[in-house]
């Protein structure tokens, strides 16, 4: 591809977002910039403080675990307080608990904060999500949460290479040095994003809906069944593999090789199929996506060596580029204007739970009846959410009208 080409398709990729789009962007990335603590803190507790890694994975369950509760908190608050409220709020938390973190001593203290860090870090994301399907017009939407997760993705990659150089310094620099960043986030979020909750209408404000209106909603809650079953799947990446691979003999610096090809093409690829598939019927690219998950796993089963490893990485990447932007877009076409954090916050749960369980599930396999088994399994997950998306679908909500936006109003607002 030219160079005039490639600056052309780069200028379409970025072009028609909101400001106010790319301020939350910004603070997306400069978060991910700095999140070092979960990259190093089973190091720091083994290594530095002496811990046993039994303790060590009982600190990242109560992070889970806090996850976990906030997700449903985060999209209560969103609704209710606002988008900004609940940005500032999870963020200056997140700022000072992570700090925080860094001084503990104890055990109890340890897994504590530990806990409150979780909380408040996860928060944020139905708000997040809310605030981006306000401010993005549906037709853009599947682009800007592309680009959103590239954003992510980008962030993470250049944190985890820094948090090693940065452990070898000092931990609590680590911790310090994140908890800064998020406090950045928090001033970008004050000055520049305004709130963009939508008012409601007279109907709306008449039909309240709580987090029982999300749980009774049961196309919904299967959307967030089978959202649950890929994640468990894509968790294998970083539960599953690992100890699958120091089984059959490979070094921890063999699964890094390995395991770095995913960040290396979501980086490179994210943006460039987010073109290709962003007006393609999505509950094609879902069946699609959740299948290929399932069957790259599944392939692993096969792998003998790093390289093969490595090819089964690029097969559950490519699935992952296609069903995230794409799962979270239909999560907002699902949801009500007025109940939008409430549903993300719902949906971020799924995740939040596969998080929980996907450690023990692959564990118990492994241990019980073998890697293959758990890939196998990976396979007929995938399957199973494949098909059920597939009959989901059959009747796809459509967007909806685009209102005009308001002469007072310091976001645009768009109906999903």
């Amino acid at each position: 591809m030219s160079a005039a080409r490639l600056r052309r398709a780069a200028r379409e990729t970025v072009s028609g977002l909101p400001r106010e789009f790319w301020w939350l962007w910004t603070s997306t990335l400069v978060n991910r910039l700095g999140a070092f603590v979960a990259t190093f803190m089973a190091l720091y507790l083994t290594l530095d403080r002496g811990y046993s890694a039994s303790y060590a994975g009982l600190v990242a369950s109560l992070h889970g675990l806090g996850g976990v509760v906030s997700s449903l908190g985060g999209g209560v608050m969103a609704d209710r307080l606002g988008r900004r409220p609940t940005l500032l709020i999870a963020q200056s938390a997140t700022a000072v608990s992570v700090a925080l973190l860094g001084f503990m001593t104890s055990p109890v203290t340890i897994a504590a904060v530990a806990f409150l860090v979780g909380m408040a870090s996860n928060a944020s994301r139905p708000a997040v999500q809310a605030m981006m399907a306000d401010i993005v017009r549906p037709e853009d939407r599947i682009r800007a949460f592309s680009l959103n997760y590239w954003a992510i993705n980008l962030g993470f990659a250049v944190s985890s290479m820094g948090a090693g150089f940065i452990a070898e310094f000092s931990y609590r620099a680590g911790f310090l040095i994140e908890a800064g960043m998020t406090a950045v986030c928090a001033v970008v979020v004050f000055l520049k994003l305004p709130e963009s909750r939508p008012a409601a209408t007279a109907r709306q404000a008449d039909t309240d809906v709580s987090l029982g209106t999300v749980l009774r909603d049961g196309r919904y809650m299967a959307v967030v069944g089978l959202s649950f079953l890929v994640a468990l799947v894509f968790q294998q990446g970083s539960v599953g593999l690992p100890v699958a691979m120091g089984r059959a003999g490979f070094s921890p610096a063999d699964y890094g090789l390995a395991i770095a090809v995913n960040g290396v093409l979501i980086v490179a690829l994210q943006i460039p199929v987010t073109r290709f598939i962003e007006h393609r019927d999505p509950r094609t690219l879902l069946v699609v996506s959740s299948v290929l998950a399932g069957y790259g796993f599944g392939l692993t089963a096969f792998a003998g060596s790093v390289g093969v490893f490595a090819l089964t990485v690029c097969v559950w990447t490519l699935a992952e580029i296609v069903n995230a932007p794409t799962q979270t877009g239909l999560v907002v076409r699902l949801s009500p204007v007025h109940g939008r954090g409430r549903y993300q916050g719902v949906y971020t749960l799924s995740w939040s739970v596969a998080s929980l369980i996907a450690p023990l599930m692959s564990g118990a396999v492994i241990d019980r009846l073998g890697a293959q088994w758990l890939w196998g399994m990976c396979a007929a997950v995938g399957t199973v959410a494949g098909l059920g998306y597939g009959l989901l679908m059959r009747r796809l909500p459509g967007e909806g009208p685009v209102p005009a936006p308001r002469a007072s109003a310091a976001v645009r607002v768009v109906e999903g």
